[in-house]
């Protein structure tokens, strides 16, 4: 009796509470990106998945200090700011800008070369 009421609970810790598809276009000097995609927050992080024919090309999960990349490890917000953005950067700039309810988002840096765009279905 205990171990269904587990499985049939564990699994629902984990559902994201607002899921908004969007197409997604993230271009720095080292992330290059547009395609249809996800943006999903959790009670602890915000996932953005990009899309390509269906396959994931793209997979961020998005915490207060962390960022997650699915080809690598955990990283603080600094460094991923550092590595794939600019070290100017907010520790929580990646977190606040997908979290924004509007519908259409631009961020465009030039001096960096960094632009992007999210525009929500």
């Amino acid at each position: 009796m205990i171990l269904s009421i587990f499985l049939f609970t564990g699994c629902s810790f984990n559902q994201p509470k607002i899921v908004s598809s969007a197409t997604i276009l993230i271009k720095t000097p080292k992330l290059k990106f547009y395609d249809k995609g996800f943006i999903s927050k959790f009670q602890n992080f915000t996932r953005v998945e990009v899309f390509s024919a269906g396959v994931t090309v793209l997979r961020l999960d998005i915490y207060e200090n962390q960022i997650c990349k699915d080809t690598f490890k955990c990283q603080k917000s600094e460094n991923f700011n550092q590595e794939f953005l600019h070290s100017s950067y907010e520790k929580d700039f990646l977190k606040k800008l997908f979290e924004k309810d509007e519908k259409n988002i631009i961020h465009k840096d030039n001096q960096h070369s960094i632009l992007i765009k999210i525009k929500k279905d």
